[in-house]
């Protein structure tokens, strides 16, 4: 705001204002009327002038604008003072993280780490087949998707616990949204290429909003909605491995729930006892292995084991008794070999263009949200810092990386970060060994998940996506919020009635709705007097100790004023005088509105209109208008439009609340005893 000027309170002399704490008495045109006397102390008060800010050019404004939208961290803070050559090592850690912590990195982090790869290989492996089959996709290509992107992550990525690989959501949101045009068992190679063309476009799409530093385009993605659309994918994806626990064949490819359990029920004569019996009892034991790890942490590797080690067993079972012959399906045949390249298989025209586009767009900001979310989840667990923008650089990186080796699109998975956190992981490293452990399987192991059933992979998903159905949080959003818990529940019902992205565009849209209602219909509130002090606060929260001041209407404005808030404003402030003129039999005549504009961050060149119009229209009613610490941007603004000097007049602009109302009130008292003085003269004059 810059500097203050200071005036004692004119009308009264320093040594009166400064004996003992005087108390200023406000004034009413009739006493009568006065419900109360507001008592101010007065001690010393000294009355400062708003003055306008240091000058700065268009351009230094634009600058700092820029920094505090794009860069509000300041990474180039650590580069300045430092020589070239430290300069450039920075330089090079901030691109690529591993060559900070790899240099000191010891015997004792890489046990840490070996333990924490090989652990989150075990749920990875079992994992990345199964969401690849959620996805459509030959369960093969899950498996790459778990060796190639954990490699580059460990490289670029600034997180120590995000395990990286295929997820749930990202993956039912891919296959649901590809198959509104191309059928993965009519056209599989031409899935497969729509798939990784899509993969290569969410690379895209969340490598330039870290470069571009546009991170906050996610937030759009409030708590409530990626709540509620969690818990309505969790459900549809269960349903949906119905499929697989009951070994129906001919199954829906719609994704909500009306069509699923029609489905179910319209082929139960497909349904096999055989693969039901081994889906229940799998579940059940992966779902006790679930409940034990969260009751007891240290416990971990229980449910981190449990996939592969039903996988395994599952495996064996059916090895042992034929069970394939018995109704049971199994995956078959797995493509032995490391990923092989398919930038060959990249689209980038035809009919299909717009749907991997949109799809690329979607999945990959899903994707985006969950690894940040996941990644800082932990880092503030451990107390260290992720930055945002590293990481959708890292994670963007990760995925044309990807897209061209045949894998499709990862991110940070929660259920694998928590077993490598609680695994006792110390850097990325872990990801690079299970990345080496997913290279061993593909190398030597294919051939071992020929007879893995079908089933198994369901209990497997289903497992994993329960706990993305958070019922505490949605407790406590409800508790806190009603608005955001009606967010949660229309994400959550229109993915289970209608589909997973017009679930999470319904969502979405009444979430910037609420943004839109905040914006146009900004918080205002009558402010009143703390008797004795020169505090003020809301009337309304403060009904039992907050009293209203004779003579003046108090506003606060609590928002940034613009084009689309204006109109509400005046048409707010102005029905507020007409309430107090109609209540004129138990409050006296207002003869001031106060606006206090602390809260007011910005302003535009509609906003500032406003109280010009505000002015002339309260001035017809005998009222003035009176500014209380506008902001710079507010104060440089008035200055330019205000060549009367109406509204920046000394007497009409205020430091605080307080001083406004002692200022006016001495002011009027003066005048007050300034006409008593005449009238009581004119009365003398006749007897003289």
């Amino acid at each position: 705001m810059g500097e203050a000027s200071h005036d004692k309170i004119e009308g009264s002399s320093p040594s009166k204002l400064n004996n003992q704490h005087p108390t200023i008495n406000t004034p009413s045109n009739n006493n009568n009327n006065m419900h109360h006397c507001m008592n101010i102390p007065m001690g010393g008060l000294e009355v400062h002038k708003v003055v306008p800010p240091p000058r700065r050019s268009t351009l230094q404004k634009l600058m700092v604008r820029l920094k505090e939208t794009f860069f509000p961290d300041d990474p180039l803070h650590q580069f300045k003072g430092q020589p070239p050559k430290k300069q450039w090592i920075l330089g090079a850690q901030y691109v690529f993280p591993i060559l900070e912590w790899g240099p000191t990195y010891s015997f004792k982090l890489l046990k840490s780490d070996i333990i924490s790869g090989i652990t989150i290989a075990s749920l990875a492996i079992p994992q990345g087949i199964s969401y690849a089959k959620l996805a459509n996709l030959p369960a093969i290509v899950g498996l790459y998707s778990s060796f190639v992107p954990p490699l580059v992550y460990a490289v670029l990525g600034s997180s120590k616990d995000l395990a990286v690989g295929p997820v749930s959501i990202a993956s039912l949101i891919m296959g649901s949204m590809l198959m509104q045009e191309v059928s993965p068992t009519k056209d599989p190679n031409l899935f497969l290429q729509l798939a990784f063309t899509s993969t290569f476009f969410s690379g895209i799409i969340q490598a330039s909003l870290g470069l571009l530093r546009l991170g906050f385009i996610i937030d759009f993605l409030s708590k409530a909605t990626l709540i509620g659309f969690m818990a309505g994918a969790a459900v549809i994806v269960s349903l949906q491995q119905l499929k697989s626990l009951l070994g129906i064949q001919n199954f829906t490819k719609k994704m909500a729930i009306v069509p699923v359990l029609s489905s179910v029920f319209e082929e139960r004569k497909e349904w096999s006892w055989q693969t039901i019996l081994m889906g229940v009892c799998f579940l059940l034991l992966l779902l006790i292995a679930r409940h034990v790890s969260m009751r007891k942490p240290k416990l971990f590797w229980v449910s981190a084991g449990a996939p592969l080690a039903s996988v395994i067993l599952s495996t064996v079972i059916v090895f042992a008794f034929k069970a394939n012959r018995h109704g049971i399906s199994v995956i078959g045949d797995l493509q032995k070999g490391l990923n092989p390249p398919s930038w060959n298989m990249l689209i980038f025209s035809g009919t299909h263009i717009g749907l991997v586009i949109k799809t690329g767009i979607i999945t990959g900001i899903i994707a985006l949200t969950e690894g940040i979310a996941v990644g800082r989840t932990f880092a503030s667990l451990r107390e260290y810092r992720v930055d945002g923008n590293k990481e959708m650089i890292a994670i963007g990186l990760m995925n044309i990386i990807g897209s061209i080796t045949s894998c499709y699109i990862t991110t940070g998975s929660f259920s694998r970060s928590a077993v490598n956190h609680n695994a006792g992981a110390k850097t990325a490293l872990s990801n690079i060994v299970m990345s080496v452990t997913v290279m061993v399987t593909l190398l030597f192991l294919m051939p071992l998940f020929h007879y893995t059933p079908n089933v198994i992979l369901g209990a497997i998903i289903v497992t994993a996506v329960i706990g993305l159905i958070d019922v505490p949080a949605a407790y406590h959003i409800w508790k806190i919020d009603k608005y955001d818990f009606i967010v949660l529940v229309c994400a959550f019902l229109g993915v289970i009635f209608i589909s997973v992205q017009q679930g999470l565009a319904i969502a979405v849209g009444i979430s910037v709705f609420k943004i839109l209602l905040q914006v146009t219909r900004p918080r205002t509130v009558v402010l009143g007097n703390i008797p004795g002090t020169d505090v003020f606060r809301d009337l309304h929260h403060y009904n039992e100790s907050a009293v209203s001041v004779p003579g003046f209407l108090i506003i606060s404005i609590e928002a940034a004023i613009n084009f689309a808030n204006t109109t509400y404003l005046n048409e707010r402030i102005l029905r507020w005088i007409e309430e107090e003129e109609d209540d004129g039999n138990k409050h006296p005549n207002i003869r001031f509105v106060i606006i206090d504009m602390s809260a007011v961050s910005s302003i535009d060149t509609t906003g500032i209109t406003l109280f010009g119009d505000l002015r002339k229209a309260i001035r017809k009613k005998g009222v003035e208008l009176v500014l209380v610490n506008p902001l710079a941007e507010v104060v440089e603004k008035l200055q330019k439009v205000d060549k009367d000097n109406e509204l920046m007049r000394p007497d009409h602009l205020y430091l605080s609340v307080g001083e406004a109302i002692a200022s006016l009130s001495m002011a009027m008292k003066n005048q007050a005893s300034n006409m008593y003085d005449e009238e009581m003269q004119t009365n003398a004059s006749p007897k003289s």
